[in-house]
């Protein structure tokens, strides 16, 4: 079985950037970032993330549940010890998402959740990419954003995903409608080592 998942205790530091940023992600812990979590996700801009209407009992007991799963797992990016997204790494062959497109060997599924402004995607995004791609049996990284969600599915564009078209799968949350996308690590590291034009 390859390794594509930070194993680790909750709070447990599993990776730093390197990029300089000051970013780094901890394992989730379900009880102790429960607070922060919930004051995330039930902010206006986190519809479509599907956790709103949960308590903060709910919310802890599902992400105690993705925590007990082999195959999901839940981190949280900080810059210094402030938490700033929420980062969930998985095999898509275990989620429903793989109804909707041929699952390939290195293929982890993604799902990002900037909780704040304090620091802006144009950092965020790289790191998390860079986090995703930090071990080395991940060779590409699929995303599948809900298609009303249409500034997630422009950042995606601009985080460098190709996108694929739209795909329709039965989630937990019932039927979802999404913008299925593909990064490969050949195509993020020419993004990173292309030179400067001009």
């Amino acid at each position: 079985m390859t390794r594509r998942l930070h194993e680790g205790t909750p709070g447990e530091e599993v990776w730093r950037s390197s990029a300089g940023s000051g970013l780094r992600v901890t394992v989730l812990d379900p009880a102790a970032d429960v607070d922060v979590l919930h004051d995330w996700v039930t902010r206006p801009h986190a519809g479509f993330f599907g956790l709103g209407e949960l308590t903060r009992d709910e919310l802890r007991a599902t992400y105690e549940f993705v925590d007990s799963l082999p195959t999901h797992h839940a981190y949280l990016v900080r810059a210094g010890d402030d938490p700033v997204a929420l980062a969930q790494l998985y095999h898509p062959e275990d989620d429903p998402v793989a109804a909707a497109y041929d699952v390939e060997p290195g293929d982890v599924g993604a799902h990002f959740f900037r909780g704040g402004d304090s620091v802006g995607w144009g950092v965020l995004g790289p790191a998390l990419v860079e986090f995703a791609f930090s071990l080395p049996d991940v060779e590409r990284i699929v995303v599948e954003p809900d298609v009303r969600n249409r500034p997630a599915v422009a950042r995606t564009a601009a985080m460098g995903f190709e996108l694929a078209g739209e795909v329709r799968f039965e989630s937990p949350h019932g039927p979802k409608h999404a913008m299925l996308a593909f990064l490969t690590r050949e195509r993020a590291l020419a993004a990173v080592t292309q030179p400067a034009s001009g």
